[in-house]
């Protein structure tokens, strides 16, 4: 049984605490990390460019690279899972 997992190949933060997620499959999602914020580890990127600057692609999904050193170990991800169970955007995207 060949079972899909799910990869982000790219990101793209918004300047609205979003963030367009695309996988390694064609699909391409948005992510509202406004609830995200609420975290205390999160505290820093509140800053919309801390947020835009510091988000990226770590262990094949959606992160923020929270110390700045580009430490895989060290940053906030977000579940591949959890992001592919988005609804498509990918009409919406010109």
């Amino acid at each position: 049984m060949n079972e899909y997992f799910p990869t982000v190949v790219q990101v793209i933060p918004l300047d609205n605490f979003h963030v367009q997620v695309f996988f390694d499959d064609g699909k391409i999602v948005d992510y509202d990390a406004t609830n995200d914020l609420k975290a205390e580890i999160m505290a820093p990127m509140r800053d919309i460019e801390n947020f835009k600057n510091a988000c990226t692609v770590m262990n094949g999904t959606l992160a923020w690279d929270i110390s700045g050193k580009w430490d895989e170990a060290d940053c906030v991800d977000i579940d591949p899972f959890t992001l592919y169970e988005l609804e498509e955007i990918n009409g919406m995207i010109a």
